[in-house]
């Protein structure tokens, strides 16, 4: 096997893709033409911008800054909002700036309550203050150990919640997030979820072998994967301050490398990104992905020639 033969293969094999269906990757699902390029999202049927709005964005902002904000971000043509109730005050901020569009929107929220009563309470909560009826996802939120999954799907747990939920009508689907390949595998032969919400990082792929599994399995079970830290590219050295407050980590400020971080995130057969909390983060993914092109066999080994010593985010266990 020759050296290209054998990087095309490790690289795009691994994920499942072939250099035909990755440069397709996002073009043979889309049923209209959109202002913002969008793919489907599992089996599920819906079809959401490819990069998404994280909550965190608007927490801690002045109202009328945040409805500009959501606004411009629509008008861009992404459709897809994801927040939590450990985003500080994001729900409320969000809410109302959300509400004008609210039915052209697919509304994703979490919880990281792992038991029945704190997970009711929390899932009517979050409903309240972002004024709706109901989410489009609901997720379990940054699942890590085993005794995470465990108890969410134990007596009185989370899942209760979530089945009695879809049920009403106050979710439609639901899916989960993780920070462990450990506990997304798990909860992945626990339950048919419609979505994973996961770190898809090309440091945390090539450096920490993380993030490859989980795509994978997920493929396999046809789910909807949508990616974290795509704009991430290391953690931030002992003793050292956040570079932004709504970051723990440093992320990629070059250019050059954020375009190539995003399109490699968007690459490996994922549905969307949601790029990091702070504001220019968030412009700066919704800009790449708007001319989205898969990334190519030379620039992943660029990639992975930038990611060499460098500590990951996350890593395989």
């Amino acid at each position: 096997m020759n050296r290209r033969k054998f990087i095309e293969t490790s690289i795009l094999g691994g994920t499942g893709l072939t250099l035909f269906n990755l440069f397709n990757c996002g073009r043979k699902e889309r049923r209209e033409e959109f202002s913002f390029p969008r793919r489907e999202l599992g089996r599920t049927g819906e079809m959401l911008s490819i990069i998404g709005f994280g909550g965190i964005v608007v927490n801690d902002v002045e109202q009328e800054v945040a409805n500009n904000i959501v606004a411009k971000a629509f008008d861009r043509g992404i459709n897809y909002f994801d927040v939590a109730p450990t985003y500080g005050n994001a729900e409320e901020i969000l809410g109302p700036a959300l509400k004008p569009y609210r039915q052209s929107c697919f509304l994703a929220c979490k919880t990281t309550q792992r038991g029945k009563k704190d997970a009711e309470r929390e899932l009517n909560e979050s409903l309240l203050k972002l004024q709706t009826d109901h989410f489009d996802l609901y997720q379990l939120h940054a699942l890590i150990t085993v005794e995470d999954v465990e108890k969410a799907f134990g007596p009185d747990g989370a899942m209760e919640v979530f089945l009695q939920a879809k049920q009403d009508g106050k979710v439609q689907f639901l899916g989960f997030s993780a920070h462990s390949e450990q506990a997304a595998l798990l909860v992945m032969e626990k339950f048919d979820f419609d979505t994973v919400l996961f770190p898809i990082n090309f440091v945390c792929w090539y450096q920490g072998n993380f993030g490859a599994k989980v795509v994978a399995k997920a493929k396999e079970k046809q789910m909807g994967i949508l990616a974290l830290k795509a704009l991430a590219f290391t953690r931030i050295p002992q003793g050292e301050k956040k570079p932004y407050e709504k970051l723990w980590y440093v992320p990629i400020e070059n250019d050059e490398v954020a375009n190539l971080a995003v399109r490699f995130t968007l690459s490996q057969g994922t549905t969307a990104a949601i790029p990091p909390g702070e504001e220019k983060f968030f412009w700066k993914a919704v800009e790449i992905a708007q001319k989205f092109t898969p990334l190519t066999i030379e620039e992943s080994e660029k990639l992975k020639t930038i990611s060499e010593g460098v500590e990951p985010l996350f890593r395989s266990t």
